[in-house]
C-alpha cells in the first residue's frame, strides 16, 4: 500500500462542509429512550449512525480529532462526556458495532481507519497530524502502519469517554488509572436484559419440548398430565437459564474458576439442589432435570464472555472446545433420561 496522504490547505470558512453535523454534548429524550430499547435487545443491531465527521462546539483546523465506532451508544457515550470542548469526531464504519467488539472482529481495525482517514480528506481539515482513538480498539489497530500509510499518529486514549478532558489537559497522556479496565457490578448488570432476551426463543423452545414431553406416561400421552406434573421441568429450565445469565453475571468475579462455562455450571448445580427440596419426584427426573438446568447455566455464563473484559477472543475459542460438547452433552442426556423417567 503506497502512502496516500495529501496535504492541502482550507480557510476556516470551509471547515463546517466537512462535517456532517454538529452535535451537542445533551443527550435528549429520543437517545436516551433509543439507548433503553437496545439494553432491552430492541433494535439492537440497527442502532448505529451514519459515518463521517462530526463537530462538537466550534472545532478549528487545530482541534483535535477524536475517533468513534458508529454504534449509536458508543457515540452518545463520547459526545455527551465532551461539554465544553472543540472537537471534530471522526466516526468510522464498525457495522453499527461497539469499540471493543468490533475491534475483535476487524471492523475497527487497521484498514479500516485508514480508509475513513482518506475518504474524510482529514489531512484537509486539521493543520495537526494526530488523532485519538479509543484505547479499547488497540486489539485492532496497527499504529504505526496508519502513520506510515496517512502520516496520522494514532494515540490511544482512556479507556473511558468521562477521562478524555483530563487526558487532552495532560498533554495526551493517561494516568494508570484511565488505562485501567474495570467491570464492575453496575456495568454488568446494564448488560443482563441484552442477554437474557437475546437467547429468549430457544428458551421458549426447549421449554415447551418439555413441557410437551411431560404429558407421557406408562399409560400413553395423557394431555391432563401436561399441567401437574410440568412445572418442576418448567421450572428448572427457567431456572438455569436465568442463574447463568443474571445470578452469574452479578457474581462473575466471586466464584473461584476461571472459565465462564464452569461458573454457569455451578450455578446451574445449586439452583437444581435447591429446587429439588420442594419437590417430589422420581430420582431420574431429578437427574435429568440437574444435568438440563447446569447445561443451560453453562451455556448462558459462557455466552457472556462476549460481554466481559475478563476474556481474550483465544481465550474463548480456546474454552468454548471443550464447554460446548460438555454443554451439548448435558442437555441431550437430560432430555432421555426425561424422556426414560416417565416410563418408570
Amino acid at each position: 500500500m503506497e502512502n496516500i496522504n495529501k496535504d492541502y490547505t482550507i480557510d476556516q470558512e470551509g471547515l463546517a462542509k466537512f462535517a456532517k453535523a454538529t452535535v451537542s454534548t445533551s443527550l435528549n429524550f429520543s437517545d436516551l429512550f433509543g439507548a433503553l430499547k437496545v439494553r432491552l435487545g430492541i433494535n439492537r443491531d440497527n442502532y448505529k449512525i451514519e459515518p463521517g465527521i462530526y463537530r462538537v462546539g466550534n472545532p478549528n483546523s487545530e482541534s483535535d480529532v477524536l475517533v468513534s465506532a458508529n454504534y449509536k451508544l458508543s457515540f452518545d457515550v463520547l459526545r455527551k462526556n465532551l461539554e465544553g470542548l472543540n472537537i471534530w469526531i471522526l466516526v468510522i464504519d464498525t457495522k453499527g458495532v461497539n469499540v471493543w467488539c468490533a475491534a475483535g472482529k476487524g471492523n475497527f481495525g487497521t484498514n479500516n481507519v485508514i480508509k475513513s482517514i482518506v475518504e474524510n480528506s482529514l489531512s484537509t481539515l486539521v493543520t495537526h497530524r494526530r488523532i485519538i482513538l479509543p484505547q479499547l480498539s488497540a486489539s485492532g489497530v496497527a499504529a504505526h502502519k496508519v502513520r506510515k500509510f496517512t502520516d496520522f499518529k494514532p494515540i490511544f486514549g482512556p479507556v473511558q469517554a468521562r477521562d478524555i478532558k483530563s487526558f487532552i489537559e495532560l498533554g495526551y497522556k493517561a494516568t494508570p488509572k484511565m488505562r485501567k479496565i474495570e467491570f464492575p457490578m453496575k456495568e454488568r448488570a446494564k448488560l443482563i436484559p441484552v442477554d437474557f432476551l437475546y437467547e429468549k426463543y430457544k428458551l421458549l423452545i426447549i421449554m415447551a419440548v418439555f413441557f410437551l414431553l411431560s404429558g407421557l406416561g406408562r399409560e400413553g400421552y395423557m394431555v391432563s398430565k401436561l399441567i401437574s406434573t410440568s412445572l418442576f421441568p418448567m421450572l428448572s429450565i427457567f431456572g438455569g437459564y436465568f442463574f447463568g445469565i443474571v445470578i452469574s453475571t452479578l457474581m462473575l468475579p466471586y466464584i473461584p474458576f476461571r472459565p465462564f462455562a464452569l461458573k454457569g455450571a455451578f450455578w446451574g448445580l445449586l439452583f437444581s439442589v435447591i429446587l429439588n427440596q420442594f419437590f417430589e419426584v422420581n430420582y431420574l427426573e431429578t437427574i435429568s432435570m440437574g444435568l438440563v438446568s447446569i447445561s443451560l447455566s453453562s451455556f448462558m455464563a459462557a455466552n457472556f464472555t462476549g460481554s466481559s473484559t475478563y476474556t481474550s477472543q483465544s481465550g474463548v475459542m480456546k474454552e468454548m472446545k471443550w464447554a460446548l460438547p460438555f454443554q451439548i452433552g448435558f442437555m441431550f442426556l437430560g432430555l432421555v433420561l426425561f424422556i426414560i423417567s416417565k416410563f418408570i
